[in-house]
């Protein structure tokens, strides 16, 4: 248990760096281009949010959270970050040289179906939802009472950081403990090994936004209790503790539930799309 509370703590201090460099970089930009958008931010779209998405951790999906919640970039180039992302589920591949062929398939997966599922929702939004989209940093300010504007741009990108840091701890520490006292027998008996249903299961654990379900998802695919679609399911959902800050900071909710089942359609849908493709992959 020690462990797992050592790993909460590790995998919580990982995303300090982002989210200060994200914070400093809201505030920045909300007394910089108060009202408007950068345009540096409006052009990185869901073609750049899946690359950035694709570097091995989750830090990139915390900080689009945030810049999501302040409006500042799209929904689509949010759920691109997030598709994309794939924690530590990378790191085990490439640490493994005899599945390299696996890691370049399982990047590119995910990279193409991020970029479509980006797109895909910008357009949809575009062509349905006419209503106006500015920059919301206040109303986020507000929610966590952090004194934006009185103290210059520090002072508040520290707060945020650690109000977002103990938050994500106590998360990381409690899904820990779960998955600990679950054990990895009962989660892999839950995934239903050779079922037609394992990629919608696979995508389920995926949304655990702890690093561990990465990991074991990574692990029962290399051992073949799953399929490279149910893997690509899981993993594509594994928005490490993106989707976490997303809910603490992100208003109204359900626009949350909306994203995050977006979320799910899609990468339930490239893991189906995966196994018939790959059938013996």
């Amino acid at each position: 248990m020690s462990e797992v509370l050592l790993d909460a703590v590790w995998d919580a201090a990982k995303t300090l760096p982002f989210l200060l460099g994200a914070y400093l970089l809201l505030e920045f930009f909300e007394h910089r281009w108060a009202g408007r958008q950068p345009a540096l931010l409006t052009k990185l779209g869901p073609v750049g949010g899946a690359l950035l998405g694709c570097v091995p951790q989750c830090g990139f999906s915390v900080a689009a959270a945030n810049f999501y919640a302040a409006r500042l970039i799209t929904p689509g180039t949010l759920l691109a970050v997030f598709l994309a992302t794939s924690d530590e589920a990378l790191l085990i591949l490439l640490s493994r040289p005899q599945a390299l062929q696996e890691t370049a398939r399982l990047l590119g997966v995910k990279l193409a179906a991020a970029v479509a599922l980006g797109l895909l929702a910008d357009w949809a939004l575009r062509r349905f939802y006419k209503a106006p989209v500015k920059p919301a940093l206040h109303e986020l300010c507000e929610h966590q009472h952090c004194g934006c504007g009185a103290h210059g741009i520090l002072r508040p990108a520290l707060q945020h950081t650690g109000h977002i840091f103990l938050f994500l701890l106590a998360v990381n520490a409690a899904l820990g403990c779960l998955l600990h006292l679950a054990g990895e027998e009962a989660i892999s008996r839950f995934l239903l090994t050779g079922s037609a249903f394992q990629p919608l299961l696979a995508a389920l654990l995926g949304f655990i936004p702890n690093c561990a379900a990465s990991v074991l998802l990574t692990e029962l695919y290399l051992a073949g209790s799953l399929s490279f679609g149910s893997a690509v399911a899981g993993l594509c959902t594994g928005a490490g503790l993106g989707l976490a800050v997303l809910f603490r900071v992100n208003r109204p909710q359900r626009e949350n539930f909306f994203l995050t089942g977006a979320l799910y359609a899609g990468a339930v849908a490239t893991g189906v799309l995966c196994n018939w493709l790959f059938p013996g992959g």
